[in-house]
Formats: C-alpha cells, structure tokens, sequence
C-alpha cells in the first residue's frame, strides 16, 4: 500500500494499549463512576451547519467512496456539535462530532451511533473532513432515513489535547455524550430523537461500538436504550489474537509498526510509566519523532513516510519484551481491551461483520469475540463479507461493504 492510499484514509484498525507502572487499569465503569462533571455530560456547547447535500449528491458522494447508495431516499444537513464530555481522568473537557439528519422531512428519527475507525491527525475525523471514507457512514445513515451521530472521540475533529488511542472507556463515554448533546440539538433541526438507538463501529470503533451498548445496557442514561449491535472488523481480543498475528508477522508490516508506535505513545499520555524516554522502546531515528506523529498535529502523509516500514526496525530489545511478555498493567490493559467480549452480556441482537482474511485486524478477534458471548448464551450471528477492497485493502473494504449491510438490517429493525 502507498503512502497516499494509506493516509487518505488515515489509519484504520485496531490495537492495544501497554501500560507501565501504573497500579490499576481503570475499568469502564469506574471511569463513568469517577466523573466531577457527570452533571453537564452531554450539554451542547456549540453547533455549526457544515452542509446541505440533495439525494443525488448524497449518493455521488457515496459512490465515489465505493459505498451502497442503494437505500438513500433523502438529501443531509450536517452539523458538527461541540459538547461537554470527560476526559480519561474524569475530568470535564470537549469534544465534537458529525450530526447528520436527513432533508425534507420532519418529526421522529431513529438514531445510529457510528464509531470510526483510527485516524492520527485530528483534521481527518468525521466532522473536521469531508471525504467519502470519513463521511460515508453518516451519509449512508442519514441518506437513508436515520439520524447520524458520528463521535470524534477525545483529542480528534476540534477537541483538545492528543487523542488517547484504543482507549474504550474514553471511547464509550465521548459516545454516549454525543449521543446525550445530538439529542439536546435535534429539535433545532426539527427532528427528535428516538429512544431506541441502533449502534454500529468500524475497527477501533468497533470495541467502542460494544463498549457503548455494555453501557447503555447497564443504565448509564435513562432516555436512551439499545436496539441492536453490528460491529465491524475489530481488534476486540488484541491479547489472544491480534497481538501474536501482529507478532508473528501475519499481518501487513507498515501498519503493524503504525499502530505499535501509536499504542505506545498514547498510553504514555493517559497512563505514564510505558517508557521514560522514548528510546528505551523505539529506536533511532524513531525515537526522537514518534511522539509529534501521532500527537494529532501531524498530517498522515507526514507520519506514514517518516516511520519505518517494519516491526524490527521501530522497536528496541524493551519494546520488543512488553510485546512478547506482558505482565502487570499491561496485561490489565489487556483485559481491560477485552472486557467488551468477556464481562457483559449483551440482550439485544449483535451480529459481526468480517471478511474472509484481513490483513490489519486479524478476523480470529470476531472469531474469539463471538465464541466468548455464544458461552454465555449469546447467540450473535457472523457474516463474512467476502474479499472487499478499498485502496488495496480488505480490512478498509470491510467498513464499506459492512456499512451498506448494516444500514439494511438496521433499516428491516426499524420497519
């Protein structure tokens, strides 16, 4: 893949978090339990019309980015919402989003909340671009009769700060604000929000996809309930299955490094104690770099040609055992990833989409996943989605395939 492929659609997959000596790895619900500004979650702090698209724009767009325009009806307005959430601390901060509700037509909208994919530099996320890859989802929703709510995550679009990559907790509470602050803004649109909200995510948004149904699911706000589930192609068993393929070479090298390099830096942020330097971890030239590449500031053509295009040429001897051997909080973090598989039980339909193989999140994570929630009487369906490319890739080919599917289960739910 080259470097322009790549960053157009900056980095898409799905890893995990290494700790250092931290104590503890917060769990889910002690990040929403730990909250001074639980009170003004959700508020809206500002909302600004991007655009107004007809139907056929709608499916230009769509078709540009290879996505199923097949059930778009409606043109979009798109607006990006700036709310009050909570950063990894609990503490109060801001965040934005993509709100996209369809045109001429007024009244009750069922919600969908997508969760995107990884992208290092903050221009790239949903509300702060307009590329097919980065709006498609939401036009697809949107297009189609439903209201898009579309969350940038911490430190991505607008918001402050570096975003704390792979981070679920963090993940799932920016989620649920925006859906608190989309449903604040809807009746200024003329529209109103559902109770019942549909939830889907791609790769990295996948996890945070499950995280935020594990939330909802759980009380985390009376209004709002979980119809359904469909995540795609995610990285939900990094400790069993991602982190050996990545390991073991099975999976493309470039982005394997990226996302090793990413994982790294951020959780030094969030959590400290990963390194005291970054050249106990990342060899030279890489040291002295990789913490401004994936500080959000850094544009994706930028990072993607100065890093190295493999494993063995990123890591130290330090790097390579945290990898290899994780113990203490890093594999807390571990388990922590993973409890969107393994310490809930969903009661609302899920059902996966995969492809055959994928070359950045290997498909044995949905295979774990499924296998972990069918234990527990879950019985979640899987559907393969074959071989879809997008810019060469299969694993980028599964949010556009899986995109067109699921917005047509969603769209037989809401009937």
């Amino acid at each position: 893949m080259n470097s322009k492929k790549i960053t157009a659609v900056a980095l898409t997959g799905a890893t995990v978090v290494g700790l250092g000596a931290l104590s503890s790895t917060p769990s889910v619900s002690a990040h929403f339990s730990s909250t001074a500004a639980a009170a003004e979650r959700g508020s809206l702090v500002s909302a600004e019309h991007l655009r107004t698209l007809s139907a056929d724009e709608v499916r230009t767009v769509l078709g540009k980015g290879g996505f199923d325009a097949s059930t778009v009806d409606n043109g979009v307005d798109a607006y990006r919402l700036t709310y009050r959430t909570i950063g990894t601390d609990g503490a109060a901060t801001t965040a934005t989003g993509l709100f996209v509700v369809p045109t001429g037509r007024r009244g009750r909208l069922t919600p969908v909340s997508y969760t995107h994919g990884t992208t290092s530099y903050k221009a790239d996320a949903p509300s702060t671009s307009d590329t097919p890859w980065a709006v498609g989802p939401a036009y697809t929703y949107a297009g189609s009769g439903f209201a898009a709510v579309v969350p940038d995550y911490l430190g991505l679009g607008k918001g402050p700060g570096a975003h704390p990559w792979k981070d679920v907790p963090s993940e799932t509470s920016a989620s649920l604000d925006m859906l608190r602050a989309a449903r604040a803004f809807a009746p200024r649109t003329g529209h109103r929000l559902d109770r019942d909200v549909l939830i889907t995510g791609f790769s990295q948004g996948a996890s945070s996809a499950l995280g935020l149904a594990r939330a909802l699911q759980d009380g985390a706000d009376r209004h709002f309930r979980v119809r359904a589930v469909a995540p795609i192609s995610g990285g939900y068993d990094f400790a069993g299955a991602e982190l050996p393929a990545l390991l073991n070479g099975e999976l493309e090298a470039k982005t394997s490094a990226l996302y090793t390099a990413y994982l790294l830096t951020s959780w030094q942020r969030v959590h400290g104690g990963v390194y005291r330097t970054p050249s106990e971890v990342f060899q030279a030239p890489y040291a002295d770099r990789v913490e401004k590449y994936f500080d959000g500031t850094t544009p994706g053509p930028v990072m993607f040609q100065g890093m190295p295009n493999r494993l063995t040429d990123l890591l130290t001897p330090r790097g390579w055992a945290m990898l290899r051997n994780p113990s203490g909080t890093f594999a807390a973090a571990l388990r922590t990833d993973g409890e969107v598989c393994t310490a809930w039980t969903p009661r609302m339909p899920v059902r996966f989409y995969k492809a055959e193989t994928d070359e950045q999140a290997t498909t044995l994570n949905t295979d774990h996943c499924v296998a972990s929630l069918r234990g527990r009487g879950v019985d979640s369906q899987v559907e393969n989605l074959g071989r879809p490319l997008y810019q060469g890739s299969l694993h980028l080919g599964t949010n556009v395939a899986g995109t067109g599917k699921v917005v047509h289960w969603f769209s037989s739910l809401a009937a």
